[in-house]
């Protein structure tokens, strides 16, 4: 794909994810222009000085708005929309928020897409919106709906429209591992829920290259996951207390409320028609039409047999594994490896 003379938006792109985007392309031919459009001021104003480079062009509004965003898409070849309101409490408290920025705000991107004809839009995701049992997942679900529903009325050769879904990302606001960090430094015992409790292991710079592996080969509706290993609760407390080499007293404190034992990536549903990749699942968008017989008198033998990919049926890492991959983190990668000059995004 032609990229050296396009130009790229990132919405929500003064977050974790734009600013790695932002490193991994900043200093080579790709895109002429990268437009960065949030509502942070402050944060627009620290990447701007972060990165000193005329390359990059800030924006401010709010995807909410569809004047504002309609003026930053004109011109704009291909969108990475990472918009969102993503805290778990923070949706369920106030579920309209949520819909606002999640369903609303992401409907107004592929409206002004499809408006000015942008090449590809590429609509982020979370495992949370597989089986959703809270509002931030379900306002998720009802977003990728809305991408594919948009999808089947649009011409491949002009705009096309699609989604990725990642589990958490190692490090991330409000995650386990800098908690866990946080109580080996001051020597307080580490707080587990379950020891048996599973979770995806992605690191951003997976994310990244699952929306850029998105990018280059979605048709039309397309949902791509992509394959992760996964390690219990248990075994990541014990690689960061083998890291820290920490002697720390392990507690468990039980399941908290809303709690999934294990992430699920790609639901039943999906599975049933879902296309190995190799190390990404492409799940084609549902192309069925209004008619009535094909929900109701019409049935697939197959989907009872199939199984959910989820973090309890991935490929399970052991401790020295987990080890690895934590090297791999910003904050290990000073504490442990001695690095210098590390970068840290903003999360």
């Amino acid at each position: 794909m032609q990229i050296k003379d396009k130009i790229l938006l990132i919405t929500g792109g003064t977050g974790s994810f734009g600013n790695a985007v932002m490193h991994r392309f900043l200093n080579t031919d790709h895109f002429k222009e990268i437009r960065i459009f949030s509502r942070d001021e402050k944060k627009q104003d620290d990447m701007r000085k972060r990165y000193n480079n005329r390359k990059i062009k800030f924006y401010l509004g709010d995807v909410r708005d569809r004047t504002s965003v309609e003026t930053v898409v004109k011109g704009v070849d291909y969108i990475f929309h990472a918009a969102a309101l993503k805290q778990v409490p923070s949706c369920e408290f106030f579920p309209l928020e949520a819909v606002k920025t999640n369903i609303l705000g992401t409907d107004n991107v592929l409206y002004a897409a499809e408006k000015y004809e942008v090449k590809r839009v590429v609509v982020l995701s979370t495992d949370k919106a597989a089986y959703p049992i809270n509002a931030m997942g379900m306002s998720k679900a009802l977003m990728e709906k809305v991408t594919v529903a948009r999808s089947r009325n649009l011409d491949d050769s002009k705009t096309v429209f699609c989604c990725t879904r990642y589990g958490n990302v190692m490090a991330s606001r409000g995650s386990v591992i800098p908690l866990f960090i946080d109580q080996i430094k001051s020597g307080k015992p580490l707080t587990i829920t379950d020891p048996g409790m599973t979770r995806f292991m992605m690191t951003l710079e997976d994310a990244v290259d699952l929306v850029l592996y998105a990018f280059e080969n979605a048709r039309q509706g397309d949902l791509f996951v992509q394959k992760a290993p996964a390690a219990t609760i248990e075994t990541l407390a014990k690689a960061l207390l083998e890291l820290y080499n920490a002697k720390n007293e392990i507690k468990i404190i039980g399941t908290r409320h809303g709690e999934k034992v294990y992430e699920t990536l790609v639901n039943r549903e999906d599975m049933v028609k879902a296309e190995d990749l190799g190390g990404y699942y492409r799940i084609p968008a549902d192309t069925r039409d209004l008619n009535y017989e094909q929900y109701f008198s019409e049935g697939n033998p197959e989907e009872s047999k199939v199984e959910e990919y989820h973090s309890h049926n991935t490929y399970r890492l052991n401790v020295e594994e987990m080890k690895e991959l934590l090297k791999k983190l910003p904050v290990i990668r000073e504490d442990i490896l001695g690095e210098k000059n590390v970068v840290h995004y903003p999360v």
